[in-house]
């Protein structure tokens, strides 16, 4: 069977996909088996356009219109005895096209450390043993857990699910988590509503999973998005279009003032090859030998103020094609936004209470009127936040970049709130037993162990809370 035809996967039920995939939804594939069918589909990777190496990359700094043009003029220059111009035009080549070389294969090193950065694994069940593997080991009828923070390391089709929620904004765009079950659905049902299904590049951000992989690599959804923008050519950039037409213009003046100047001299009775002589320096005068190399050095500081900024760009070009652009269509959250979410105001029955601090960096205080507040004076507010943080399955931690979610984005922001209050996750030590949030229920409730007994904290829609 190759998983890679087949489309209707969320159509179906779990018994009829695992037999399809010849594998076991308790005990995944064989470790013999694994092997075969990695030999038979590939590895779990996107083909990448391949890195370009240090002779590509020096050979597109000649490229150019204006360069060429000045070669050649340093060439005739050689050639009619004027070695000063011919060492000055090539001079400002060579340092033209050192300066753009510089600047470009960093930004291709500097690409290539972030790709080596990335190590991802998952985890799986072979044989019966659960097992950590390199995702590009994964196979079609591999069995997946996931978990909340990770990100789905295939096109999975979901056989086991406990209030699962995915991000699937890589590929939809909408920033709101998706529900998903095991349940399936029409076989003409729109991509973003193929609750069964889980898609390779999407974030888990609530409850856990098991399913089997149907799709690998190119074969997947994201695969395909992928494969169609590396189809894509490459077009060139608005200052490339503009000063190949300046040198196209400039080589046909050139050439037409030098051969009307040879003309009219040979007209007037001087020599031929003075008046040859003549044309080609003048043809040599023409060309603007500082324009490429201010062109560079000027495209050069602007990289270097967008890379301040943390943006970083391949080629030189880009910099003034982004300049260009007058409008531009972008998705806002996650892109205009940072898809973070911050409590900056708690309504209680003493009254409300204001939250400062922004992100999920805990930094921040409480305040009232205006007036800072002093949290462990207020028992309401302390058991409100103490029960944002146990009916949550949200993680805040510090990285080198600065704090980090795993989960809903609104979930985090309860924990930090409670954070602000110096309260402590208990890291499910003094938990009980939970009772997980559902459509039915419409609340959370976590039974803890505290000093004073067992006690219940609940959290969930309003009026089922007030009822």
């Amino acid at each position: 069977m190759d998983a890679r035809t087949t489309a209707d996967w969320h159509a179906i039920s779990v018994t009829e996909a695992v037999a399809r995939l010849d594998t076991n939804e308790r005990d995944g594939l064989g470790h013999a088996e694994a092997g075969a069918r990695l030999e038979q589909h590939g590895a779990n990777r996107i083909r990448e356009v391949p890195a370009a190496r240090r002779y590509q990359v020096l050979a597109r700094q000649f490229t150019d219109v204006l360069i060429i043009i000045l070669l050649i003029a340093a060439a005739v220059s050689f050639a009619v005895g004027e070695i000063a111009d011919a060492v000055t035009i090539l001079v400002i080549v060579v340092l033209n096209g050192a300066l753009g070389f510089v600047q470009e294969w960093k930004a291709e090193q500097a690409l290539e450390a972030l790709r080596s950065m990335l190590s991802p694994t998952c985890s799986v069940t072979r044989a019966g043993q659960p097992m950590e593997i390199d995702r590009i080991d994964l196979v079609p009828g591999d069995l997946v857990t996931l978990e909340i923070g990770d990100q789905v390391p295939a096109d999975l089709r979901l056989v086991e699910s406990l209030n699962l929620k995915v991000d699937e904004s890589a590929l939809t765009g909408e920033s709101g988590s998706v529900h998903k079950d095991t349940g399936p659905v029409p076989g003409d049902t729109q991509l973003a509503e193929r609750t069964p299904m889980v898609w390779m590049g999407t974030n888990v951000t609530n409850g856990r999973a098991l399913g089997v992989v149907v799709a690998t690599g190119m074969a997947t959804v994201f695969g395909k998005i992928a494969e169609l923008t590396q189809s894509l050519g490459q077009e060139p950039t608005p200052l490339q279009r503009k000063l190949a037409v300046l040198g196209k213009q400039l080589g046909v003046i050139s050439i037409a003032i030098s051969a009307a100047v040879a003309l009219v001299g040979v007209l007037l009775g001087k020599p031929l090859l003075e008046m040859f002589l003549t044309g080609v320096s003048l043809a040599v005068a023409v060309v603007p030998e500082g324009l490429p190399a201010v062109v560079t050095i000027t495209l050069a500081l602007g990289i270097r103020a967008m890379v301040r900024r943390h943006a970083l760009l391949r080629r030189l070009q880009a910099a003034e094609a982004l300049g260009s652009a007058t409008v531009i269509c972008t998705d806002k959250t996650g892109t205009l936004t940072k898809n973070e979410m911050t409590v900056t105001r708690i309504w209680m029955p003493a009254g409300p209470v204001q939250v400062t601090g922004v992100g999920y960096d805990p930094k921040g205080h409480f305040t009232v009127d205006g007036q800072k507040l002093d949290h462990r004076t207020r028992p309401d507010l302390l058991a409100l936040l103490e029960t944002g943080l146990l009916c949550n399955h949200a993680r805040v931690t510090k990285t080198e970049t600065g704090w980090r979610q795993v989960g809903e984005p609104t979930e985090a922001a309860l924990v930090v709130a409670a954070y602000k209050a110096w309260q402590a996750s208990d890291d499910g030590d003094a938990g009980v037993t939970e009772f997980s949030f559902n459509s039915a229920r419409k609340r959370m409730t976590v039974v803890a162990r505290r000093p004073e007994g067992l006690i219940a904290f609940t959290k969930g829609a309003p009026e089922v809370i007030l009822s």
